[in-house]
């Protein structure tokens, strides 16, 4: 069934878009998207009154900029509309106030810096100087509350005979065998000339948390520097702040996430898996600090968690993800649910809570506008910052919430964009865009990016559908493991079971639906190019999973996949993990394939795409394309690689989903065209 976008009380993005559409001049288009800031890293001052954030800007080569990835900027906001910028260059990340307010500190490489430094600015403004260095980068750090103590993860310094031998051409690479650990380290602030200390810990550090006394340290530690031991074997674990003595650790069986202390430091408050067969760290959890004996919060809720604060000793203010949109849910230590409050106006993407002052900041992002800052209490928030103003003359698409029921009944939900008006006699022509994972999902907020063609997609006259099909999160648990021991088996046919509602709707041309993501979604792509080609007209996978056997054998997550999704290695089925794989049903497709990889790709190894390309090649009529990019991993960072990719299958969904197909448009674009470098000559 369809749902209304906006359900219950119009939220303030619901009325910025309406005032917004009478002045409507042109629809979204990717070059836009070059031009849009978002904001991240929110921090609430000591006393409630200010917020320090960042400000990602991408680099816009559309406009003449050099390529790169997007800049960050802080700024400091005392109302709405009231925000000032900081720092507009050199970048700044890991943003916090000191402990008295006066100013705030950050983490960035400066000249003369051999690695990320800790810097800190006065709250009234001046120059950044650096407070803290380490041999290598700081990688994330908490300043204790008498100022005094810095505590930060870093690694070693470098042997220099080690780069040495580099230099001298030795420069073998001995696989999963050369860790380089990060350790917890202390600093005595008040004195720059001595040495840190090192605490000796049990395994690799990666993050860390400090209760508001000064006297305990929470750190995760995995027991190597695998990223298959990062995500599935990490435990936090308590320490004495004075000298690193461990006092106990909370020894859950698989993913874990955030983790903070109660206000008196007893308590321990994480976001974890369930199970070892939990595909997400999306439920809450309460531990005793002493012992690391822990409970479940509200493991059966249909959400997943995915941010949390202390809101008294006994109680928690939960972020959750419910469906396609997001709540503020109170618990109590013992597990009951106090108070929901589902957030109207948009979709909150993260949050700092202050508790002394009962100040809550958000970034939210809606349908109509990307992250912005929002502040207010737990029940109301309010707009403090507008980083895209030229956003109000977009004509907007209609976004809404389909759901769906799949051929055995399961209910699925995912969010829909249309063009303007009512669909056209037969459908509109759809791209179906599938989320990665497949332990993620869409939530009906802002959906546009490089590779999320959203409302430009509905500028161009296309349907676009994000579909939620199971193994998501934001349904909990028993959503999230109903694709265990069968990927890709009912996960993926819900998306052609919503071709099929889509089309009975009157929305969609079934005959002209394209689909398209990336990694866990070029895996659906892929599929959905091969063993269901005759339901897609063109496909366009990214980064994807394609031939599973030989993905087991190259990505850097093969336990991670075989525990909380395949639920068995490939030596005790070969046959199943060859059936499920994209390249086995290849011979015969019908379906037009645009395959696009990262050449520095190490989730998910370029050769993936190499083997579709050769086998839909060999053995298929159907147009097959491969595209990679050189110095791009899992995923494109840099702004012409962006551009280059949205173009291209932008592109493709035209010509063989609104124009003549047949033959492929050509393999080049004409990018000095549309960046004027024509002219310029």
């Amino acid at each position: 069934m369809n749902r209304p976008l906006f359900t219950g009380v119009l939220g303030f993005a619901a009325a910025c878009a309406l005032g917004a559409q009478a002045q409507a001049q042109d629809p979204l288009t990717l070059e836009d998207l070059f031009e849009i800031r978002q904001v991240s890293g929110i921090d609430i001052s000591p006393n409630g009154d200010h917020v320090a954030f960042t400000v990602s800007t991408p680099r816009n080569v559309v406009a003449g900029e050099d390529d790169g990835t997007p800049s960050s900027a802080l700024f400091i906001a005392s109302g709405p509309d009231a925000a000032r910028p900081f720092i507009t260059e050199g970048g700044a990340g890991g943003v916090e106030w000191t402990p008295d307010g006066d100013a705030l500190t950050f983490l960035a490489r400066r000249d003369g810096d051999s690695g990320s430094a800790l810097y800190e600015i006065a709250a009234d403004g001046g120059e950044a100087q650096r407070i803290y260095s380490h041999d290598a980068s700081i990688q994330t750090y908490v300043i204790a509350p008498d100022g005094e103590s810095l505590y930060y993860i870093a690694r070693e310094k470098a042997d220099p005979m080690q780069q040495t031998l580099r230099d001298r051409g030795f420069r073998a690479n001995v696989y999963e065998e050369s860790d380089i650990f990060s350790y917890v380290w202390r600093a005595d602030l008040t004195d720059p000339d001595a040495e840190p200390v090192r605490f000796d810990l049990p395994g690799h550090a990666s993050s860390l948390s400090m209760s508001e006394d000064g006297s305990r340290l929470a750190v995760a530690l995995a027991p190597t520097t695998l990223v298959d031991d990062s995500l599935m074997e990490r435990q936090w674990t308590i320490v004495d702040a004075a000298d690193g003595t461990l006092i106990s650790t909370v020894e859950t069986p698989g993913k874990i996430g955030m983790a903070a202390f109660s206000p008196d430091a007893s308590r321990l408050a994480f976001i974890a898996g369930a199970d070892r067969a939990d595909p997400t760290a999306g439920t809450l959890h309460i531990a005793d600090a002493q012992t690391g004996e822990y409970m479940a919060i509200a493991r059966d809720a249909e959400q997943h968690v995915n941010q949390f604060a202390w809101i008294d000793r006994n109680s928690v203010l939960a972020l959750a993800s419910v469906g396609t949109g997001t709540a503020l849910v109170e618990y109590n230590i013992n597990g009951r649910e106090e108070r929901r409050t589902p957030t109207e106006a948009g979709v909150i993407s993260s949050m700092d809570y202050d508790r002394d002052d009962r100040v809550l900041a958000a970034t939210l992002h809606a349908a109509t506008h990307p992250r912005e800052l929002f502040v207010g209490d737990r029940r109301n928030l309010r707009q403090w910052t507008d980083h895209n103003p030229q956003l109000e003359s977009i004509a907007w698409g209609e976004q809404r919430v389909f759901e769906f029921e799949a051929r055995d009944g399961e209910r699925i939900e995912g969010v829909l964009v249309t063009p303007q008006g009512d669909a056209p006699e037969g459908g509109w022509p759809m791209i179906m865009t599938v989320h990665g994972g497949p332990e993620a999902h869409d939530s009906n907020g802002w959906l546009n990016g490089y590779s999320n063609l959203g409302h430009i997609g509905a500028g161009e006259g296309f349907a676009v559908f994000y579909p939620n099909y199971r193994g998501s999160t934001g349904r909990g648990e028993r959503f999230a493991k109903l694709d265990h021991l069968d990927a890709p088996g009912e996960e993926f046919w819900d998306l052609v079971d919503a071709i099929g509602a889509l089309s009975d709707a009157g929305i969609v041309d079934a005959e002209r639906v394209g689909i398209t993501g990336g990694s866990y979604g070029g895996f659906a792509s892929s599929w959905g190019a091969t063993i269901a080609s005759e339901h897609f007209a063109a496909s366009a996978p990214f980064v994807a999973l394609t031939d599973l056997i030989s993905f087991y054998g190259t990505t850097e997550i093969p336990i991670e996949m075989v525990d909380v999704h395949f639920m068995q290695p490939p030596w005790e089925d070969w046959m199943s993990y060859l059936e499920h794989s994209p390249t086995y049903h290849a011979p015969g497709s019908t379906t037009p394939t645009l395959i696009l990889h990262g050449e520095a790709d190490t989730r998910v190894d370029t050769s993936q795409s190499f083997i579709l390309y050769r086998i839909l090649k060999q053995t298929s009529d159907a147009p097959v394309r491969l595209v990679t990019y050189p110095g791009e991993g899992h995923g494109n960072r840099r702004a012409a690689a962006q551009y280059d990719y949205g173009l291209r299958v932008l592109r493709w969904m035209q010509h063989y989903l609104q124009g003549e197909g047949g033959e492929p448009p050509a393999p080049e674009l004409d990018l000095a065209e549309r960046l004027g470098l024509e002219d310029a000559e």
